[in-house]
């Protein structure tokens, strides 16, 4: 029986059966802990303005219990709930560029582990070990976590996220 208890919170078009989340997730089982996985319909019309308030109604009703949240791009809207709940977090290609993802991230109390690749447009290194002192930055890696070239590459890539989730939750 699991003693700890993450929860999954996907992105836009990247829902939770997607390979980041497929590993995490599997990782995250093999340390132990219950695995919650929300799944959505995204509104096509969402906003940015309107996305923290969104993913608020979507997740707070099932952060009781949780130990760890993990959350994705869209997902990582989430970081004022981690914030106000003092929860540790995963937040994979988190999204940088919106005012309301990065308020949430310098008002955690608890760690949070950043990853991201620096092909990615909403991805800032400097704001992510500015805000955390646990990143994994990707060179070439894409917002989907991909890297150009042969697709062992990326898998290489998938593989190193792994790593860093397992030793920041451990």
């Amino acid at each position: 029986m699991a003693d700890r208890r993450a929860v999954l919170v996907p992105g836009r078009g990247y829902d939770t059966r997607a390979p980041l989340f497929a590993y995490v997730g599997e990782a995250l089982r093999r340390l132990g802990f219950a695995v919650h996985e929300v799944t959505w319909q995204v509104p096509r019309d969402l906003r940015a303005d309107r996305s923290a308030d969104w993913v608020a109604e979507q997740v707070t009703p099932v952060l009781d219990g949780a130990d760890l949240l993990v959350g994705k791009s869209l997902g990582t809207f989430a970081a004022p709930l981690a914030a106000d709940r003092d929860l540790r977090a995963v937040w994979l290609t988190p999204v940088l560029n919106q005012p309301a993802v990065v308020d949430g991230l310098g008002r955690a109390t608890a760690p949070c582990l950043l990853v991201g690749g620096t092909a990615d447009a909403l991805w800032n290194g400097a704001v992510a070990r500015r805000l955390s002192r646990h990143v994994l930055e990707v060179p070439e890696a894409d917002h989907s976590m991909l890297v150009p070239g042969p697709l062992a590459r990326s898998a290489e890539a998938l593989g190193r996220v792994c790593d860093a989730v397992e030793d920041f939750v451990r």
